[in-house]
């Protein structure tokens, strides 16, 4: 297929990280397996493969940077649209006009495809400031963001 891209940078990691969780429970097995006399008859298995899952770690996480973390920019103009568009922008309406206002604008916003922000400013539910400050995502992502109100219901 034409401008397909093979997702096999992913896939290594997965099959290292499936590699790894099946070393951990040999390890976790062969650990419950030897407490006899303080001696356990198993540790080159755990040592064998507690230093396989870290070569392999080590080496899968130099090979996915190099590969496909280097280079890799987010297209800024698709991941605002994508947020804008999502209705997890209502999370943030509820506590300034009430969880049924805010229901309401995300079950109309569903149904026309029209953003949370579009629908909340024909019904007029906030002044454009602060239905901005609302809606902010950077706000809303933010630890230290202040809170937006005390809403009503």
């Amino acid at each position: 297929m034409p401008g397909k891209v093979n997702p096999v940078m992913s896939e290594m990691m997965l099959q290292v990280a499936a590699q790894v969780v099946g070393n951990d429970a040999t390890i976790c097995w062969a650990g419950a397996m030897g407490s006899t006399f303080e001696l356990n008859v198993m540790m080159p298995v755990m040592a064998f493969n507690l230093l396989q899952s870290i070569e392999l770690l080590a080496s899968a996480a130099r090979v996915f940077a190099d590969r496909c973390v280097v280079g890799l920019e987010a297209n800024r103009e698709r991941c605002e649209s994508l947020v804008e568009q999502s209705l997890a922008m209502c999370t943030s309406l509820a506590p300034v006009v009430g969880y049924d206002k805010a229901a309401d604008i995300a079950k109309e916003s569903q149904k026309t495809g029209k953003t949370v922000r579009q629908v909340s400013k024909e019904r007029h539910v906030l002044d454009d400031a602060a239905l901005a400050t609302a809606l902010d995502p950077m706000r809303m992502t933010s630890p230290q963001a202040d809170q937006v109100g005390s809403g009503g219901g």
